[in-house]
């Protein structure tokens, strides 16, 4: 009897150890879709986007924000062309550095937001977040990585189990009597 009872209240233990990091790790539903997709190619920065509608013959503007501007009106602002199936904007003689590229829809709504580096090489470095900035990027190359929420779930599931069961141990060996 007692033993099925530790063995009930520890899988219940270890079912809200693993459900924690799912808590913690899940980003904001708003952060995981953007409806922009940006892309460089040397100088220029263009955005595409299918998420506006057209509203009094304007699908939308555009803004090129750059590392120390914060509001849609502060940055470069183009205004969207297309067709109901994709809008585009485009930038040119935009010079090296980290830019953030903003969408809104002739409705007001966002379409989406995306940080975009411009370097001298050849090939770009685009990054989806949710913020204007990542802050810095140092290190040997792995601190840029994101982890996926699979891999952080179970991480925590790893790194949880392992507590609890040292915990478990610890316990059992303090009362050579109870397991």
């Amino acid at each position: 009897m007692r033993i099925s009872r530790l063995l009930v209240q520890g899988g219940l233990t270890v079912a809200a150890a693993a459900a924690l990091p799912l808590a913690v790790t899940a980003p904001p539903a708003a952060a995981r879709v953007s409806g922009i997709s940006v892309s460089t190619t040397g100088s220029t920065v263009s955005v595409v986007t299918s998420s506006c509608a057209q509203i009094n013959g304007s699908w939308g503007t555009a803004a090129l924000l750059s590392s120390g501007q914060s509001s849609f009106a502060q940055g470069r602002q183009v205004a969207l062309s297309g067709t109901t199936v994709s809008q585009s904007a485009a930038w040119s003689g935009v010079v090296p550095g980290t830019y953030t590229v903003t969408v809104v829809c002739a409705s007001g709504s966002t379409a989406g937001t995306q940080s975009v580096i411009v370097s001298t090489a050849s090939t770009p470095t685009i990054s989806s977040t949710a913020a204007p900035s990542r802050g810095v990027m140092g290190g040997m190359g792995g601190t840029v990585r994101d982890f996926g929420p699979v891999t952080l779930v179970l991480g925590g599931a790893l790194a949880g189990s392992g507590v609890i069961g040292a915990a478990w141990f610890l316990r059992s060996r303090s009362k050579p009597y109870r397991y």
